[in-house]
């Protein structure tokens, strides 16, 4: 029994299509019902219901499925660790991390972790904030990184960082208080997960007609910042570079009381790899990373 006939058998197995499961793996179709052939002769059964040029996988084609997943999730999960081995890394710590921490502080924070322990291979997996609790939960990443975090029994959070939430606005903006920003400006909100709904309420009892903008994503807030569109309450660390380019910058509030926004560390199973990196997040201040 070879990979290539349990990977065209899967794949044709979730389109019941032997055509898209050839475009998908990049071989011809003649290829893809070649390999389930030669698969269902060497187990002995139908994997598949042929009517006419139309497939639908059988009961015993569904019965062997998770049975072929699991073939090949080990034999390229010891592909990888064979190869990891190769390149010198004794162990592998996967690390699910939210795209605003992803580009912000953890590409600093990985080099410095990376340069204290150097036998250990580290995978990002960037995904939505709701996401980065799903991927631990499932076992598929370590450690998650992420802004906001919904409490589950078989996890253990804890906070890793928290740092000011401060008052954005265009580098051109001549205004130096926020009523008057708040005025001019449009109020770019929700792209953060936390804090808006809290800081909405604050807003609107000291400046009840400011005009808002939703924007769902920090990378995009700022880019509208940059071109005047509007002005925001962002995490420090979200908005460093743009600071040191000179196209943003900070204003002092004068009436709203801002939030601090924390990052919060999320684990299942402490390994070995996952106490190295809790301790070194534990020896190390956010600001370092500003």
């Amino acid at each position: 029994m070879e990979i290539k006939w349990l990977k065209a058998f899967i794949v044709a197995a979730e389109y019941e299509n032997f055509r898209k499961a050839s475009e998908v793996l990049y071989v011809t179709q003649p290829a893809v019902t070649n390999y389930v052939k030669r698969l269902e002769a060497y187990l002995q059964v139908e994997l598949f219901v042929r009517e006419g040029k139309a497939v639908v996988i059988s009961a015993a084609g569904m019965r062997f499925l998770p049975i072929a997943k699991s073939i090949v999730a080990e034999y390229e999960r010891g592909l990888a660790t064979f190869d990891s081995w190769k390149q010198g890394y004794e162990k592998q710590l996967t690390i699910a991390a939210a795209p605003q921490i992803a580009s912000s502080i953890l590409p600093v924070m990985l080099k410095d972790f990376m340069q204290q322990a150097p036998g250990i291979e580290v995978l990002i997996h960037v995904v939505n904030s709701y996401e980065v609790i799903e991927e631990i939960a499932k076992g598929q990443a370590d450690i998650g990184l992420t802004r906001t975090f919904t409490p589950q029994a078989s996890l253990t959070c804890a906070v890793a960082f928290e740092e000011p939430v401060v008052f954005v606005v265009p580098s051109e903006a001549d205004e130096e208080q926020e009523a008057a920003l708040l005025q001019k400006y449009r109020l770019i909100t929700h792209n953060h997960p936390v804090y808006w709904d809290d800081l909405l309420l604050e807003v609107n009892r000291f400046y009840p007609a400011v005009k808002t903008l939703k924007v769902n994503q920090i990378e995009v807030t700022k880019r509208f910042i940059e071109q005047g569109l509007g002005v925001s309450y962002l995490p420090y660390s979200m908005i460093e570079k743009e600071l040191q380019a000179g196209t943003l910058k900070i204003i002092a509030p004068d009436n709203i009381a801002l939030p601090i926004s924390q990052t919060y560390i999320v684990t299942k199973v402490v390994t070995p790899e996952v106490a190295v990196f809790t301790q070194f997040l534990q020896e190390i201040d956010a600001v370092n990373y500003d």
